[in-house]
């Protein structure tokens, strides 16, 4: 068992944790980012970028995430390839134990554990991931101008994605089980006024149709919830809409979360209830949940971390000089 230990310890290795680690590293804070199951965070899964400023081409998320990291090492940022299975957040340093049993402590944290969207779980929605099939219409919506598109739920994500593809689509279906909405009455009579959008009550996904070849989606099979009938509609963008998981269940009894279990933070600051404690991207983040607006406020925690660090030093100065 090794021991680790650092003046910032991040936990996470998407766009969020190497952002606060470029910033604390520059900070002379001399980071550790342990990455977790997924290093790069949920970047590393997507194909063509095309939101991220600074390129004039599309990018491939992979090797954004690849420059990133590399731009953190740099800089002076230690990456370590572990899983947190444990934390105490009771006193500093605060302490994480991996599934190996090496020890990390740091003086200040930052949580940069980000969220997964939930999926269908079908085989076909697997398959076609990145090739049609999305779970962020703001990412990909502009793939698909001019083209028939589809968005799947029934809350306020659904409604809010299923606007947003009006400005690229004339043709936009939103496809829901049961045959009212959950999303707030306000959204609603917006997607109710909105002629570009359709509405498919009770129908489930029961596949999504791949056209073979370099073709990608070409259309959805639904099943009549209450007749059980299938019919298929052609769509050439199918957007998964039902929520979003962040990935908080090791901070549960440790840290204030919010009734949707997202890490609560003070406005317009990354702190936690916990002082020293900060979170920053989609961990704390369930409305913008884009790469630059994670990078954002990773930069954020990373500050809000210094200044932390700073005052606490100060403090601990005077009392040791009095």
């Amino acid at each position: 068992m090794t021991t680790h230990t650092t003046r910032m310890l991040i936990l996470g290795s998407g766009p969020a944790g190497l952002s606060a680690a470029i910033y604390g590293a520059r900070a002379g804070m001399a980071p550790i980012v342990v990455q977790g199951i997924q290093p790069g965070g949920q970047l590393t899964t997507t194909t063509d970028v095309e939101n991220y400023p600074g390129f004039r081409e599309v990018i491939q998320g992979p090797w954004l995430m690849e420059e990133m990291q590399a731009q953190a090492e740099h800089v002076g940022t230690r990456l370590m390839y572990d899983t947190i299975v444990e934390v105490d957040l009771s006193r500093r340093p605060f302490r994480l134990i991996g599934d190996g049993g090496d020890v990390y402590e740091g003086e200040t944290l930052v949580i940069a554990t980000g969220a997964q969207a939930r999926w269908l779980g079908l085989d076909s929605e697997e398959l076609l991931k990145g090739k049609g099939v999305s779970a962020c219409a703001t990412c990909d919506g502009f793939f698909y101008r001019g083209k028939k598109v589809a968005v799947i739920g029934g809350g306020n994500t659904a409604v809010e994605e299923a606007l947003y593809l009006t400005n690229h689509s004339d043709e936009v279906t939103l496809i829901h089980r049961r045959d009212s909405l959950r999303a707030e009455k306000i959204l609603q009579e917006r997607l109710f006024a909105n002629d570009k959008i359709k509405v498919l009550w009770n129908k489930g996904v029961e596949c999504f149709i791949d056209g073979g070849g370099t073709a990608g989606l070409v259309g959805i099979e639904l099943r009549d919830t209450v007749s059980g009938a299938l019919s298929t509609i052609d769509v050439a963008g199918g957007f998964v809409a039902i929520g979003h998981h962040p990935a908080t269940e090791l901070f549960r009894g440790h840290i204030d979360l919010d009734d949707d279990h997202y890490i609560a933070v003070e406005t317009g600051s990354t702190r936690t209830s916990v002082a020293g404690v900060f979170a920053c991207g989609d961990v704390m983040d369930k409305v913008y949940r884009q790469a630059i607006t994670a990078a954002g406020t990773g930069c954020m925690a990373a500050l809000d971390a210094e200044r932390f660090l700073a005052e606490v030093e100060f403090e601990e100065m005077r009392e040791a000089a009095e």
